[in-house]
């Protein structure tokens, strides 16, 4: 089952289907238990889960990069600057402090009043269940570039349908503290045995775990132009996705703007999540096509991969477009409404996304962060741009005016991740 893509794609889209339920239990359970002041607290919370969840700058993509190398035959290389078991250790530190960081900011929200919750503990054990996503996409990645990926989306369908019932139960009487608590539990145990799994297939010691003078010089010394890279790229992209949570508390007290976003960045995530699965199912294929240099077949799968995401993309706004409004009110408890307009933006900026995701996807596997970086600036700056431009040219129509230029802002991203992807064809042809 792992070495056929059919089969990898169909249990890694299972998987994203099973994370998408969960996405939005999460909204259609907290929507109905929280007032809609600190369900808008909620939402900021969710986006700074979000913003230390990618503050690991791209590090997991990074080992992923380098083991699969180590693990597709050129293990020489390991004495000269390759991937060493010592990496893992220091990587798992790294996350670690990471969380540590995040709960440490959030308690000084909630002392200083930044967050305002009648429920703090319930919004702290949320977000460090949103933080295992940190260690989980380590044991994911690592898993995945020593041929486990089928491993791993079993291990995380397994958990994610735990977490699914146990967010559900809240809506039958199950206190929100406890049923939060069992989740985070459930996350521990799976990826506690993911990790046990990487220690065995890569010949571990615990003496790789902890050596973390020996595994920090290494990392020091080989990582540090593509940590810069991968860095400033997962900065860049951190704010194109999640600063409008802020921008938008910022530009208004009205919760509509704030809900369409919400909505658009749910879209997008599901998007971005299919994607992501059939790309990650070839990507063994064409990380052997790049390394081996066979250009025609490296061609012919990122074609596969780009209409593949487009249709996903096309599909996913003709379903928009016919229940969106329904879906819309359902979800946010018929507390705003949203009208066609706003949904052809969405639909829009989806089509571009496909390319982006893509492009994205590929091109961090291959470790090209550097040339990812410069693709993603426009983006950046266009993200930051659409509430204050919204502002001053439509205010009368502030939160249709935000979605247009965000859309724009998307679909010229598209157009230079395009471009792109086919210079990276043409590298395969002149190797």
């Amino acid at each position: 089952m792992e070495g056929s893509a059919r089969i990898l794609a169909l249990v890694k889209l299972a998987n994203v289907g099973l994370v998408l339920i969960w996405g939005f239990a999460v909204t259609y359970v907290f929507v109905r238990i929280l007032p809609l002041r600190e369900f808008q607290a909620f939402l900021l919370l969710v986006a700074f889960g979000n913003f230390t969840i990618s503050a690991e700058f791209g590090l997991t993509s990074i080992i992923y990069a380098r083991l699969r190398r180590h693990w597709l035959g050129n293990r020489e290389e390991s004495e000269a600057g390759g991937f060493r078991l010592e990496e893992m250790g220091v990587l798992f530190l790294f996350l670690g402090l990471l969380i540590a960081i995040g709960v440490t900011i959030i308690l000084i929200a909630f002392l200083a009043g930044w967050l305002h919750t009648a429920m703090p503990l319930l919004f702290l054990l949320f977000f460090l269940s949103a933080c295992l996503n940190l260690p989980a996409l380590l044991a994911k990645r690592a898993l995945a570039a020593i041929e486990g990926n089928f491993l791993w989306e079993a291990l995380d369908c397994l958990r994610r349908v735990v977490t699914i019932v146990l967010l559900l139960s809240i809506l039958s009487g199950l206190d929100p503290r406890l049923s939060v608590a069992l989740q985070l539990a459930a996350s521990m145990a799976v990826i506690g045995y993911a990790i046990g799994l990487v220690h065995r297939r890569l010949g571990m010691t615990r003496a790789h775990w902890f050596a973390f003078r020996a595994g920090g010089g290494h990392v020091r010394t080989h990582y540090l132009r593509d940590v810069g890279s991968s860095a400033a790229f997962t900065i860049s992209d951190i704010v194109a996705y999640n600063a409008p949570y802020f921008t938008i508390a910022l530009a208004t007290h009205d919760a509509r703007p704030m809900l369409l976003f919400d909505f658009f960045f749910k879209m997008a995530r599901a998007l971005s999540m299919l994607v992501r699965a059939t790309v990650e199912a070839a990507l063994p294929r064409i990380t052997r096509a790049y390394h081996a240099k066979d250009a025609a077949r490296l061609k012919q799968l990122i074609m596969r991969a780009l209409i593949v995401a487009l249709l996903f993309a096309i599909i996913g706004t003709g379903l928009l477009l016919l229940t969106g409004q329904w879906l819309f009110a359902r979800l946010f408890d018929r507390r705003a409404a949203i009208d066609m307009a706003d949904l052809l933006l969405i639909g829009l900026a989806l089509l571009a996304l496909s390319v982006i995701c893509v492009s994205v996807y590929v091109q961090g596997a291959l470790g090209r962060f550097g040339h990812l970086l410069g693709r993603s600036l426009p983006l950046f700056a266009g993200t930051l741009l659409s509430v204050p431009l919204a502002q001053l040219l439509l205010p009368a129509r502030f939160d249709f005016g935000f979605l247009l230029f965000y859309a724009a802002t998307f679909l010229c991203a598209a157009v230079l991740h395009g471009m792109s992807l086919r210079r990276l064809i043409d590298i395969g042809h002149a190797s």
